[in-house]
């Protein structure tokens, strides 16, 4: 398993990915017009110029992706995907902690998913993750939440 950034050139792949795997959280909020999943081709490629965009590859697979952004001192992460059948399997965290250290001035990191993922919460608290407010996106209510970082 190698962790990259990613390249406009993945763009594609990398979209499709995305819609496959917020499938789940679609369903689970019953809310199908989520960004991950209306999200188009130009708009993804527009990322690039603000975002690091990393993916996880094997063997020349994408097997996973995420979006993060330095804004002051903190680490912004998003649109992390997995492929479906490797959800559970680790993968998710590996792609957390290389999102987590790409800024190394960042000294606090914040993410956000849907109020049901519970998967999702759970791993993010067993990181050290905290929630610290709500929102509505469209029809999902979402849980923002924080970790600050501890830099030597």
């Amino acid at each position: 398993m190698e962790i990259c950034h990613a390249t406009i050139e993945d763009a594609e792949k990398l979209l499709e990915l995305q819609r496959l795997a917020y499938q789940s959280e679609a369903q689970l909020h019953n809310d199908f017009s989520i960004p991950p999943l209306t999200q188009t081709l130009d708009e993804l490629k527009a990322d690039f110029e603000s975002k690091t965009i990393l993916k996880i590859v094997e063997e020349g697979q994408l097997l996973a992706s995420g979006q993060a952004r330095l804004v002051s001192d903190t680490c912004h992460i998003g649109r992390m995907a997995v492929w479906p059948e490797l959800q559970g399997k680790g993968v998710g965290g590996k792609l957390l902690s290389a999102l987590e250290t790409l800024f190394p001035q960042a000294n606090r990191v914040e993410l956000f998913t849907g109020e049901f993922s519970a998967s999702n919460l759970a791993m993010y608290k067993r990181r050290g993750y905290v929630e610290f407010k709500t929102a509505q996106l469209g029809k999902t209510r979402v849980v923002y939440l924080e970790r600050v970082l501890k830099r030597a």
